[in-house]
């Protein structure tokens, strides 16, 4: 029977990376949320979902998992997600659970955030640096971003990976800008290698 079990997750997998599905899902509680005047609170509560997706995983593999009932899953969420998101938000993750669709909240909830930026016209930023930035370093490259691009809103991520060693990569509008010193070490070591540097000596 492990093989079942195998491939009832391999199953599930399958049905959770479905972006359209997520892109539908979210877009009826966004035009839900605008009907009824409620689209920035609904708003805020996904990005609760978002940091408790990102930052549980144990909560994340509840969502996936094709062993734990249905109820049992909707009264883990409820212990979560109580007194911490409004009625709406609340109601629309209930009908989730009872339609099977639980798996897809994560998904679901990135579909929404990037609806709701396009209708803001709300651009995500992206920078990754060695060690974690200052606030005021960050806004001096978000300056930057503004006095360059016709990008205005800006919704900031960063990011800190040790192996970059200094400098930044900038992600923005599908664009990567990768001023890091990684990048830099790893041009000198493809131009040695290519053997530019003994071309020129001779």
């Amino acid at each position: 029977m492990l093989w079942l079990t195998a491939y009832n997750q391999r199953l599930k997998v399958i049905q959770m990376n479905n972006p359209r599905l997520a892109g539908r899902y979210a877009k009826s509680l966004l035009d839900l949320a605008i009907e009824q005047g409620k689209l920035d609170a609904v708003y805020a509560d996904i990005k609760l979902l978002q940091v408790i997706c990102k930052g549980n995983p144990d909560f994340v593999a509840v969502l996936k998992s094709p062993v734990i009932k249905v109820d049992n899953k909707e009264k883990i969420i409820e212990s979560i997600t109580s007194g911490r998101v409004n009625p709406l938000t609340s109601l629309f993750i209930q009908l989730l659970v009872r339609k099977t669709r639980e798996s897809n909240l994560p998904e679901i909830v990135s579909a929404f955030i990037e609806q709701y930026n396009k209708l803001k016209d709300i651009h995500h930023v992206k920078i990754t640096t060695a060690v974690p930035m200052s606030a005021d370093a960050e806004q001096a490259i978000l300056s930057k971003v503004r006095s360059n691009t016709p990008i205005q809103n800006i919704e900031l991520e960063t990011a800190v990976e040790d192996a970059l060693i200094g400098g930044f990569k900038l992600e923005v509008g599908g664009v990567l800008v990768d001023a890091t010193i990684l990048r830099d070490l790893n041009d000198v070591k493809k131009q040695f290698k290519n053997n530019e540097y003994i071309q020129q000596l001779r």
